[in-house]
């Protein structure tokens, strides 16, 4: 599948994301996150914002893609299919601060064609899903 093929408008994706739900998510607590990161099975994206990343760093074997892209919803897309080299199967878990960007950059990828996408729910701060990466004290990385 070509990468064009993978960005989707911005508008053009809210509308689809409103009218058409998606399968049930897949779900990673951050423990398992880790893991399959740490043995290189999924590639691991941070979409917060760089200032949340400088205040708490990112994941241990983590990326950072901000969903916050001044260029918008597509590149933000082309970015993170630059990362899994243009392959919309190689598997993702995208994390944030508490799972509500990540699900949201969860079904935007799952509408642009990616077809392996894993949402961390509680992330890097913890809700409902679970404590979060800082409280159970995985590794991060310091982001200057």
């Amino acid at each position: 599948m070509a990468l064009r093929s993978l960005i989707v408008p911005a508008l053009c994706t809210a509308v689809a994301l409103a009218a058409a739900p998606l399968a049930q998510a897949e779900e990673l607590s951050a423990p398992e996150a880790y893991g399959r990161a740490s043995a290189g099975e999924i590639t691991l994206i941070d979409v917060r914002s760089p200032s949340e990343w400088r205040q708490t760093g990112l994941p241990a074997h983590g990326e950072a893609v901000t969903i916050h892209d001044p260029e918008g919803l597509p590149a933000f897309v082309r970015k993170i299919a630059g990362l899994l080299g243009n392959d919309p199967s190689r598997p993702v878990a995208l994390i944030c601060a508490s799972g509500v960007r990540s699900s949201y950059a969860e079904k935007l990828l799952e509408h642009a064609g990616f077809t392996a996408v894993y949402n961390v729910t509680e992330g890097m701060l913890g809700g409902r899903a679970g404590p979060g990466w800082l409280k159970r004290a995985l590794p991060i990385t310091s982001v200057q």
